[in-house]
């Protein structure tokens, strides 16, 4: 654990502790029950919010994490929530405090529910999202179009036998690495990333080649009839090569390197881009 993920952020007014665990933030659960009550003894009140919730209890294994945190006393292991256990935990607090994120999770479920039955209401949604961020409009339909290309391809696996999550992330980096010569986690390296969306921090050239390469891999896993990990996989070696020449063949006309340093970061109200020192 290094110094810098040991943070505070400011949560309903008061200072709440987290740590980075496993990739995810995890935040102090005393420090949120204080900020949205008027206990004086968070502790006690877990006790009794559990005796009152058995939903809650019978499921605190699964929300509550014991983590290092740092304290006044030094390091100390304090019982910790990611974000979907904080909101799990926020819908137990009968306090004003907590109405707003109630109201909030309340919001947003039926946001869920609206675009399950109309998904393009969450193209629309994600395109003004990115519009509040800062991002140009030829951006944001480049982002758009890749994340339409990228649902192609890993439904495509899912009708062609590859399992979810670990493979998907296996021939993603397969394709990555042969377009970009790098894997989404080295990627995220050059580009000083931690938990950042890589792609929200691409430019329009490495957007057009991560989709060159998805994209081409779809129809090769098509046109071949893959089936399985393996024979997919070997698609995605071959999609990302036609990306990873195409690159090549831009870079060497061209004089400079599709690969880029530079992220998407705030400066102020905008967002720009800038290059990592």
């Amino acid at each position: 654990m290094t110094e810098n993920e040991n943070k505070l952020v400011v949560f309903g007014g008061k200072q709440i502790r987290r740590v980075l665990h496993n990739g995810e933030w995890f935040f102090a659960l005393v420090d949120i029950i204080e900020a949205l009550t008027d206990t004086v003894n968070a502790n006690d009140y877990l006790k009794k919010m559990r005796s009152r919730d058995p939903g809650l209890n019978e499921g605190w294994g699964q929300f509550v994490t014991p983590l290092d945190i740092k304290t006044t006393k030094g390091k100390q292991k304090l019982n910790c929530v990611n974000a979907e256990g904080a909101f799990r935990i926020i819908q137990s607090i009968p306090s004003r405090k907590a109405e707003p994120f109630k109201k909030w999770l309340a919001k947003v479920g039926y946001e869920r529910v609206q675009e399950i039955e109309n998904p393009e209401l969450a193209s629309q949604r994600a395109r003004e999202l990115y519009k509040s961020k800062g991002y140009p409009d030829d951006w944001i339909e480049k982002r758009m179009r890749s994340i339409a290309i990228r649902e192609e391809l890993t439904d495509e696996w899912k009708d062609r036998g590859v399992g979810e999550d670990r493979e998907y992330a296996i021939l993603t980096a397969e394709i990555s690495k042969a377009t970009f010569g790098l894997t989404p986690s080295e990627y995220k390296k050059v580009k000083g990333l931690k938990r950042e969306n890589l792609r929200d921090h691409m430019n329009d050239l490495e957007l057009i080649f991560s989709m060159l390469g998805e994209a081409s891999t779809t129809e090769i896993a098509r046109t071949k009839d893959a089936q399985g990990f393996e024979e997919n996989k070997e698609a995605a070696q071959t999609g990302g090569k036609i990306a990873g020449n195409a690159r090549k063949d831009l870079e060497l006309k061209s004089g400079k390197k599709v690969v880029s340093s530079e992220k998407f970061i705030p400066a102020g109200k905008e967002r720009k881009r800038i290059k990592e020192k």
